[in-house]
């Protein structure tokens, strides 16, 4: 007697179960890759938006200030640089900010520039009315959070400075129009300390403990600003 067999065998189920796991396989393996490739242009993104918008608002406001020192042994500088942060008053508004490691709670730092009492949000990079330049005047002056502008707030990644310098050169002033040049560094990037090399210029490695390179950018922005027609 025949008997028409119908169905799967043992062995065809086995070999269909096993190319589905592997076809399985290879589309959340393409989901993952996929998925972090996007990740990393966002964070890339923002921290290049960033640094762009912050670079753009400094060139435009020492273009509308006068001319000022930097020199931080003198009194009347416009510039305070500590372990901490920095400040930077440029006539109608000033730049106040803390470093990475100091938003991070790294406890060899100390101090850091807050608002004043009242307000527990942290300080990264913000823009304050002070036409006095009083908040260079006083170093450890709180700062008044009416009217500030936190220009590190944007898109979904916890963003900070890393470092900031500002130069000048004599031969870069002009003594007839009492207008001179500035030149700008400063590093912008995420935030994570654990994945961040110690100088905070560079993300670790992939094969680094702690590494992150989906969630890890930092950038170096360098700008030449020039000052206005009079003197502070």
């Amino acid at each position: 007697m025949n008997h028409d067999h119908k169905g799967f065998t043992l062995i065809e189920l086995m070999l269909a179960m096993s190319f589905i796991s592997v076809l399985l396989l290879a589309i959340a393996m393409t989901v993952i890759q996929i998925s972090n490739i996007y990740n990393r242009g966002l964070t890339l993104k923002e921290v290049n938006q960033a640094g762009r918008s912050l670079a753009s608002e400094l060139q435009r406001s020492v273009a509308a200030s006068p001319s000022f020192s930097i020199d931080t042994t003198q009194v009347g500088t416009k510039y305070i640089q500590s372990d901490f942060g920095g400040r930077l008053c440029l006539g109608q508004y000033s730049y106040i900010w803390n470093y990475g490691k100091t938003l991070a709670g790294n406890p060899a730092i100390g101090f850091s520039n807050v608002y004043t009492s009242g307000s527990t949000e942290k300080i990264r990079f913000v823009k304050v009315p002070d036409s006095t330049g009083n908040y260079c005047s006083a170093s450890n002056l709180a700062i008044d959070p009416l009217g500030a502008v936190e220009l590190l707030d944007i898109g979904d990644r916890d963003l900070a400075v890393h470092s900031f310098a500002i130069s000048t050169q004599i031969t870069a002033s002009n003594s007839k129009t009492l207008q001179s040049l500035y030149y700008m560094s400063f590093v912008i990037g995420t935030n994570d300390q654990a994945a961040l090399e110690p100088t905070a210029t560079t993300c670790k490695p992939p094969n680094a403990i702690a590494s992150d390179l989906n969630y890890c950018s930092v950038n170096q922005f360098d700008i030449v600003a020039h000052a206005g027609n009079a003197v502070q």
